[in-house]
């Protein structure tokens, strides 16, 4: 098992910003009132903040990028790595943290760098901005983590719709040597790529006429090959089996008792179903696992840090909290980190 160990680094805070704009399961039209129950009744998304066509993720990240840079009392200037994590950047070139840097007023120091890795991506992020950091070379750096994954799909997808909410974060990294130490275990499965895919509009697959041509897949499936899809079934058996598996090789490796040593486990908020299993695969105290898919819906990689933001605010803003977090999507991909956090600033929910 290869770990990541990254030392002298806190996180400093965590905002988050959504949409005002919410949907109930119910108001989707694609979908019965008999089929809405179900799915509020098994998956558990009860309500998504979904953003309109003019919001982007970049702007839902700023809007809670300014927000935490004030409330942190950090300058503009003092920002040295910028990292925009997301599948639904701004253009396809240029990247989309050149322009943050701009729009946020940064040095032009500032190193900057897009990552696309989707549901993991806040453990990617805090793993890469993380390392740039522990020589103590540079001292701070913003993490930009958010989607707006909705508008990567068919409407007419009806193993889509329902699952995504909008959402922008931002994490705030700052050197200090006296951080406790946080660890971190990657996997990939490429492999199983297939299971979440835009099959058209990179250079594989150049976007076409075709692209565009919708096909009925049944079960209320109609999709495109420029739409994204899931292959629910093969989702479900990889989120269920590897995530856990490795976290608790992990918990294993590193010493943790569930019991004792952690204070939260904070699992990607796919559905409740997936969430679901994993805790019970682990045997997680039920009372350690924070929830907010019913109300946020799948946020993808910016799921662990809305969870820090509308579910343990209090706890994260007041005392050091020991938090197990583990993430899985595309790719295939999956990570476990162990990480302390706190007392950090953690400013209130921010709407757009």
């Amino acid at each position: 098992m290869a770990k990541w160990r990254i030392n002298n680094v806190r996180i400093a805070g965590v905002s988050a910003c959504v949409p005002k704009n919410v949907v109930a399961t119910g108001d989707i039209d694609i979908m019965t009132a008999a089929e809405a129950e179900t799915f509020d009744r098994t998956v558990g998304i009860l309500r998504r903040h979904i953003a309109p066509d003019s919001v982007c993720a970049s702007d839902m990240c700023e809007k809670a990028a300014v927000t935490l840079l004030d409330s942190l009392g950090w300058s503009r200037e003092s920002v040295d790595v910028l990292i925009f994590e997301s599948v639904t950047g701004d253009y396809k070139t240029p990247p989309t943290s050149c322009l943050l840097q701009d729009r946020l007023g940064l040095p032009d120091t500032t190193f900057c760098l897009d990552m696309p890795m989707g549901c993991c991506g806040c453990l990617y992020a805090i793993t890469v901005g993380g390392n740039m950091l522990t020589t103590g070379n540079v001292r701070r750096a913003l993490l930009l983590i958010g989607d707006t994954a909705l508008r990567m799909g068919s409407l007419k997808d009806k193993s889509r719709v329902p699952l995504f909410g909008d959402c922008g974060t931002a994490v705030a990294l700052e050197y200090d040597e006296t951080a406790p130490e946080i660890t971190v275990d990657f996997h990939t499965y490429g492999k199983g790529y297939e299971a979440l895919m835009t099959p058209h509009g990179g250079f594989r697959h150049p976007i076409t006429p075709e692209s565009f041509v919708e096909e009925d897949f049944g079960n209320g499936i109609v999709r495109a090959p420029a739409h994204t899809l899931i292959n629910g079934m093969n989702v479900f058996s990889f989120a269920i089996s590897r995530p856990p598996r490795s976290a608790e090789e992990f918990m294993a490796a590193e010493g943790i008792d569930r019991d004792r040593d952690i204070d939260y486990f904070l699992i990607h908020q796919a559905n409740k179903m997936i969430v679901d299993r994993v805790v019970k695969k682990l045997k997680l105290p039920v009372e350690k696992v924070p929830y907010n898919l019913e109300e946020y819906g799948n946020l993808g990689g910016a799921s662990i840090p809305s969870l820090m933001v509308t579910r343990l605010r209090d706890e994260l803003s007041s005392s050091p909290q020991r938090l197990l977090m583990s993430s899985f999507g595309l790719g295939l991909s999956w990570a476990t980190m162990s990480a302390t956090v706190g007392p950090a600033v953690i400013p209130p929910l921010q709407y757009i």
